[in-house]
């Protein structure tokens, strides 16, 4: 939990850069964005990308699954359509660091259960995730000698009806093994205490890795994180470079006592 109280002051101290390239493992064959009848998401000029909504989704509901946060009392609707309930964990609590992360909706919402939640103030959320395009140097040219398409593979297999038995065969788009992608996350720092969010980033990260996104493994690898004041913003100060290069996840949250300090 955080030390925010409820009479804390937000003012923009810095924001926090961390790029990084994320690399689509063999754990299950490769990242799943889609279907062939669904293909997986590409830009305007045809190349794969992971959207930043999936990966901030991701790890928001990793890391409320690691805190316990997943009861239907802990939950919230965002949306009750028939078929397409979303539900995410929200609170009132000026220290519940989900909520920092990833900000608090205003006005009144539902919970799965118990009485309605009623945020008495809204609150920023400090993490933004851009969308990671892909990295076309990592599709080797022996990688493209067995794909499908140019940057993606298809792959055949069958959905099985789970009353009935009957199987119905599917084809898969996919990224393949291999890939890397360039990821880049932004965590402002808007008081003193949000530096204590920069774990909690780096647990969620570590979570990731091993677990899944779509129906494929990840893991990030070659950090570089930089700081930048207020003064960046205000008056063209220097940028620092607080990580220039940290081979793994691991080795950055290692780091991360060193660096967070400088956050002011």
């Amino acid at each position: 939990m955080s030390s925010h109280t409820a009479s804390t002051k937000l003012g923009l101290i810095g924001k926090l850069i961390c790029e990084t390239g994320l690399h689509i493992g063999a754990g299950k064959g490769s990242l799943d964005l889609g279907g062939a009848d669904n293909p997986v998401v590409k830009d305007a000029f045809g190349r794969p990308y992971v959207p930043g909504s999936s990966l901030r989704g991701r790890i928001r509901s990793l890391l409320e699954q690691a805190a316990g946060l997943v009861g239907p009392e802990d939950l919230v609707y965002l949306s009750r359509r028939r078929g397409q309930e979303v539900r995410i964990h929200q609170s009132d609590d000026p220290g519940d660091e989900i909520c920092l992360l990833f900000g608090r909706n205003p006005g009144r919402m539902e919970r799965v259960s118990g009485e309605a939640l009623e945020p008495s103030a809204a609150t920023p959320a400090r993490l933004t995730v851009y969308d990671a395009p892909l990295d076309l140097e990592s599709i080797t040219p022996q990688m493209r000698e067995n794909l499908d398409d140019e940057l993606t593979e298809v792959k055949s297999e069958n959905a099985i009806d789970r009353i009935t038995a009957q199987s119905s065969a599917r084809t898969l788009e996919r990224v393949p093994a291999g890939a890397r992608f360039r990821v880049r996350f932004v965590l402002d720092i808007l008081c003193p205490e949000d530096r204590e969010l920069v774990a909690r980033l780096l647990e969620g990260l570590r979570l990731l890795e091993d677990d899944a996104l779509g129906s494929g493994r990840v893991r990030f690898a070659n950090w570089k994180v930089t700081w930048r004041s207020r003064a960046f913003y205000t008056g063209g100060a220097e940028e620092t470079v607080l990580v220039e290069r940290a081979e793994t996840t691991a080795a950055l949250q290692a780091a991360a006592g060193e660096f967070q300090d400088k956050l002011n």
